[in-house]
């Protein structure tokens, strides 16, 4: 059986408001990095649909097309607010004054989803430091700051909540047919720095958890196989599920983590690969 519709998705989230209290995100506020296209944007939709209120950061100036379709559906179906505001991670007072600013207009911030993250592929012989350091920047440093200006606004205004930060299956394992040392290396960096921030900011009330995903069809991938055609059937053979995962196939992990229904998990990592690390 494949993937739930979008449609389907959508019919659950309203029953799950309904029936099962402890998933809603009603009137909560919440930054999403990455969130104006792929994985973060699928995560924002589904924050929203949980009665959530979404400020999306990306490093493009213009979201892609669905977000603006999203943020209609924000204001005049969910009775939700969707703001994108173009941004540079790794630009830690940046990052702060954002935090800031959200604050000043909503009186509070219920947590985070990092989802921003940058991919190269080249062998450990030949790659180059500038590409190696713009990745760590981004998938790490661009994480941590991410994760500390939020913490930072929650801290001084006495609010517990979530933070979720997006690692990968590659942060646990080194994938077969995908030769990219310096990226997976970043996501288990993702891993560690999330139990350290669950140790540090527990005392506040504050949980930090990850999601490690298997390989998902968004358009980082995606241009790997332009680049790579052959990956596509090979990398769907490595789990038992045999095919590639779909960004909607990680909207309930979000909301999970986010809300209420996983109050005593901190500190963890939520790995949903198809079964991939099994064999």
């Amino acid at each position: 059986m494949g993937p739930f519709s979008a449609s389907s998705y959508r019919s659950i989230a309203q029953s799950i408001r309904v029936l099962l209290p402890e998933f809603s995100l009603k009137d909560r506020v919440y930054v999403v990095t990455g969130g104006a296209r792929g994985l973060g944007l699928t995560q924002v939709e589904a924050i929203l649909e949980a009665g959530g209120r979404v400020y999306a950061l990306d490093r493009l100036q213009q979201p892609r097309p669905d977000f603006e379709r999203i943020a209609a559906r924000a204001k005049d179906e969910l009775g939700t607010h969707l703001e994108f505001i173009p941004s540079d991670v790794r630009d830690q007072d940046a990052m702060h004054a954002i935090a800031e600013d959200i604050v000043r207009k909503e009186k509070r911030i219920d947590g985070l989803i990092a989802a921003a993250g940058i991919q190269h592929t080249d062998t450990a012989l030949e790659y180059r430091k500038e590409d190696a350091d713009r990745l760590f920047e981004v998938n790490i440093t661009g994480v941590f700051m991410s994760a500390q200006a939020v913490a930072k606004q929650m801290v001084k205004l006495g609010t517990p909540g979530s933070l979720v930060l997006i690692a990968s299956m590659s942060g646990t394992i080194a994938n077969k047919g995908l030769i990219c040392a310096p990226y997976n290396a970043s996501k288990a960096g993702v891993v560690q720095l999330a139990r350290n921030l669950a140790v540090e900011w527990g005392q506040y009330g504050i949980r930090v958890n990850t999601i490690s995903p298997g390989y998902i069809l968004t358009d980082m991938v995606e241009a790997e196989f332009a680049e790579h055609p052959e990956l596509r059937k090979e990398w769907a053979s490595h789990n038992p599920l045999g095919r590639i995962s779909k960004a909607p196939e990680y909207r309930g992990a979000a909301v999970f983590l986010l809300s209420d229904a996983s109050s005593f998990m901190t500190g963890a990592d939520m790995i949903i690969d198809g079964g991939h690390r099994a064999w």
